[in-house]
């Protein structure tokens, strides 16, 4: 049981400043959807940050967030942003032409209906894109626990522990590894059209060392067209409604 109230542990930190990772993982998207003038719904919005870009692209662009505080700055990117949970999308079926999880998933009560809920508003032919964290990155991103003390830093390993374990250090965020997503989406009228890994954008150390930065940048990207891929930070996967 978590026994701290700072939402940040729970729901995890949205985007807050619009940096290079957040603009090629938006680029990615791009590459397997089709936008323009679609109807696009983010679930789990944070403050809006990728809601705004996807406004640029179509007019009829909407989010849900739980999170009230960061609802209202969202509101100031787009209006149509309503209060609620992934597992309980207030949409009627097949209303969307692109559902869009970015690193959601791993924070929601239930990981299986909320994908369930996004397939149900998804119209036949439309798509489901879902960033969710690489349980094989070799670093833990979303802090962890030791006793009742919550500490936010990169843990490294923890994430290649039991699972007994890692839930005891990290009960507040979910990992997945490929098997995980493909037993989410059994059952599901979809099908793959991508499955692929992406590598952290390293803006914090490109802010401080651009060099650095270009470095690890070119190295890991090179990496996500090798088998090596399957070390990236987050899984992408693209499905299609087929039904």
């Amino acid at each position: 049981m978590i026994h701290t109230e700072d939402k940040s542990i729970v729901l995890g930190h949205p985007s807050y400043v619009w940096r290079r990772g957040q603009d090629r993982r938006l680029n990615l998207v791009l590459k397997h959807v089709d936008l323009n003038g679609k109807r696009v719904l983010d679930v789990g919005c944070g403050i809006g940050a990728y809601l705004g870009q996807f406004l640029r692209l179509t007019p009829r662009a909407y989010g849900v967030e739980i999170d009230m505080e960061r609802l209202a700055r969202a509101r100031q990117q787009a209006p149509g942003v309503l209060q609620a949970v992934a597992e309980a999308l207030p949409f009627r079926a097949g209303t969307f032409d692109m559902v869009f999880l970015h690193e959601v998933l791993e924070h929601v009560q239930d990981d299986a209906q909320a994908l369930r809920e996004a397939c149900r508003v998804l119209r036949q032919g439309g798509r489901i894109v879902v960033y969710v964290p690489n349980r094989l990155y070799p670093m833990e991103t979303h802090g962890f626990y030791l006793g009742q003390r919550y500490i936010f830093r990169l843990a490294p390993l923890v994430n290649y522990l039991p699972d007994p374990i890692r839930r005891r250090l990290v009960p507040h965020a979910r990992c997945y590894l490929a098997r995980d997503l493909r037993r989410l989406m059994r059952g599901l009228p979809v099908r793959a059209v991508y499955r692929g890994y992406v590598y952290p954008g390293f803006d914090s150390i490109g802010a401080r060392r651009p060099w650095l930065a270009g470095l690890l940048r070119g190295i890991t990207y090179a990496l996500e067209r090798t088998p090596l891929r399957a070390f990236g930070l987050s899984h992408l996967l693209v499905v299609e409604k087929i039904a």
